[in-house]
């Protein structure tokens, strides 16, 4: 039997659940989650590997229309996306219908002729026989090769889903080895649970304007334990008194929450420090997008 393999970009309107399909998907955190939209900002490689066959998932941001020169480069990367797969997995909600966001993605794929399956995700909220209307509704905006119902919180139609991305996929080489899961660094996944944390902790505008840098990852394998120095950057004097907190109180629940999920997923003690420092509109700013990882 020959191998089978392919690149799938996941697609969708903001806060959907593609980063929580993703997850689920691979049975491993790698992308950050939120209630927040626009919580992905960089897309993201997980690898799934089967017998005989391997997809590799690429998890982008939100396409939406925007004036920030940030949720600029998120857009285009997430369009880029499309020229670079073999297969688009588009995400929606049960009732996104057609909005802006809906026909920028509805354009995007009549331009393109690769295969598109639909996933409508949050099952879980509807009573089965609902779903069928919705179903049929999704199936007139595009010729979708299939059309799947799933829940990506709950695992349900997933296994369905993931059978359909495995008829789609053509002989081919495995790109990445058994064993790898993203082609995303240590650093990379550490700062992203830094910022899960600060959008799950702070209201408002304040997530939109942080980023994450790790300075700093030293591993002692003696005393299993590995040594984080991070920097959160603010746009804002005052959103970096929110960061900290009253007597630090904010800046350590982020830290102690960071902390424990970054021991969980890397199977080590950790010492975790945070700083916060002002970078004045680095949102809007090229050469800090850059610098920042964006």
């Amino acid at each position: 039997m020959s191998f089978l393999s392919g690149f799938i970009a996941i697609i969708g309107p903001p806060n959907v659940g593609k980063s929580t399909l993703l997850n689920k998907l691979l049975g491993k955190k790698i992308a950050i989650t939120s209630p927040r939209p626009q919580t992905t900002r960089n897309r993201i490689l997980g690898i799934y590997n089967g017998e005989n066959f391997q997809m590799a998932f690429i998890d982008t941001p939100g396409i939406h229309q925007t004036r920030s020169l940030l949720h600029k480069s998120m857009v285009r990367s997430a369009k880029a996306s499309l020229g670079e797969v073999d297969i688009i997995l588009l995400v929606v909600e049960l009732e996104e219908g057609v909005n802006d966001e809906m026909n920028i993605i509805l354009r995007l794929l009549k331009k393109t002729d690769k295969p598109a399956i639909l996933a409508i995700n949050k099952i879980d909220l509807i009573r089965k026989e609902n779903l069928l209307p919705i179903i049929e509704s999704y199936s007139k905006l595009h010729c979708f090769d299939s059309i799947i119902p799933i829940s990506a919180l709950y695992g349900d139609g997933l296994e369905t889903l993931k059978e359909e991305l495995k008829k789609t996929l053509s002989p081919g080489p495995q790109f990445f080895p058994p064993d790898m899961l993203t082609d995303k660094s240590e650093e990379f996944l550490i700062a992203e649970i830094i910022r899960e944390k600060i959008y799950h902790e702070t209201r408002e505008e304040l997530p939109y304007s942080s980023a994450v840098v790790v300075e700093s990852l030293k591993e002692d394998t003696e005393r299993n334990l590995l040594a984080v120095m991070a920097t959160i950057f603010v746009e804002k004097a005052s959103q970096k008194g929110i960061i900290i907190g009253k007597n630090g109180r904010m800046i350590k629940k982020i830290g102690r929450n960071a902390r424990i999920e970054i021991e969980r997923i890397f199977s080590l003690r950790v010492y975790l420090e945070l700083f916060v420092k002002v970078e004045k509109n680095w949102s809007s700013d090229t050469r800090s997008l850059r610098r920042l990882g964006y």
